[in-house]
């Protein structure tokens, strides 16, 4: 099966937007966002996905000059401004403060103007990881839980009092903590310890659960063990990958499955050793791939693309069990 590496996944309303603004054309992103006010999961994860492809040109802006008092362009326009900001700190672009300071002014006039939305602040959550330095004093707040570092807490809570378990935000945190000036073991640490935090909350149907994967793949970037895999199969990693998979992927609406997350489970079920879920996760994603976790954790196999090769091995893999052992509906009696 040849895989398809594209962040709308099933999401097909979303990959004709996205196909539309790289073209220049905003009126299909306008009527896809109308259809999301109020799910704010949905609302998140697509004007996320629309920026990375509008920040590229002026698409949004026309958008903005065309309807100035649609709010779906005002917020667009802020997505967009904080994907240029973050892409400048990336570059270390000599305008980077620059471009800052407008995505910040930007998301709080949405805001105000939209005070029931937790887009601007989720925005607001995105651009504390260029304060690498915790210069703003809403980014060195103490944190509830003793074992966590200083941070955005604040933002956290706007977002939450709207949202509660936004996706982004959270991933947003891992992001700042994985971006300060500190030694790369607090850092890493920090992001376990928060993780863990987060999905022992249990927060029934939310791909948060899958946070402590994340963490953990963050972990092996920083390092090489030949014997990494090993975890996935024992505690608390195990625990934490199964639970993910009964309470976040089995009850959770399809539609609200992301691309990334679907493969980040599928990695860690399949390096646990449980094959029956992780070919549930594979039957799930159908031929829509992601890079990650695959790119980081191969053990450097000699092919043009070491992660799609052990993607596609760990998905032959885990079918090739379930075809075997799953139970067959006999005969009635």
């Amino acid at each position: 099966m040849r895989l398809v590496y594209h962040p709308a996944g099933h999401d097909d309303d979303l990959r004709v937007a996205l196909v539309e603004l790289e073209a220049g054309r905003w009126k299909t992103a306008r009527d896809l966002l109308a259809k999301t006010d109020g799910h704010w999961a949905q609302r998140t994860s697509r004007t996320q996905l629309l920026a990375v492809a509008a920040a590229r040109s002026d698409v949004v802006s026309v958008w903005l000059d065309e309807e100035p008092g649609s709010y779906d362009a005002q917020l667009m326009s802020v997505r967009v401004a904080v994907e240029r900001a973050l892409r400048a700190h990336r570059q270390r672009h000599p305008q980077t403060f620059e471009f800052e300071i407008k995505a910040r002014r930007d998301a709080l006039l949405a805001a105000r103007r939209a005070p029931h939305d937790p887009v601007p602040w989720v925005c607001l959550m995105a651009l504390a990881q260029i304060d690498t330095r915790q210069l703003r004093c809403e980014h060195r707040l103490m944190s509830a839980e003793p074992m966590l570092p200083s941070g955005p807490w604040g933002l956290l809570y706007e977002v939450n009092q709207r949202d509660p378990y936004n996706r982004e935000a959270y991933h947003r945190v891992l992001q700042f903590m994985l971006a300060l000036d500190a030694p790369r073991a607090a850092s890493l640490a920090a992001v376990v310890d928060f993780s863990w935090a987060v999905a022992g909350q249990r927060p029934v149907g939310s791909p948060l659960l899958l946070l402590p994967v994340y963490a953990l793949i963050e972990q092996r970037r920083a390092r090489v063990d030949p014997l990494w895999r090993r975890q996935w199969a024992e505690e608390p990693a195990l625990n934490y990958t199964l639970n993910a998979f009964h309470d976040w992927f089995q009850k959770a609406p399809p539609g609200l499955w992301s691309v990334a997350d679907l493969n980040h489970l599928a990695y860690a079920l399949w390096a646990g050793h449980r094959y029956l879920e992780a070919a549930e996760v594979f039957e799930a994603m159908g031929p829509y791939a992601a890079r990650e976790p695959w790119t980081s954790v191969h053990d450097g196999a000699a092919t043009a693309d070491p992660g799609e090769a052990l993607l596609l091995r760990a998905r032959a893999e885990s079918l090739s069990y379930a075809r075997a052992h799953r139970p067959r509906a006999g005969p009635y009696p």
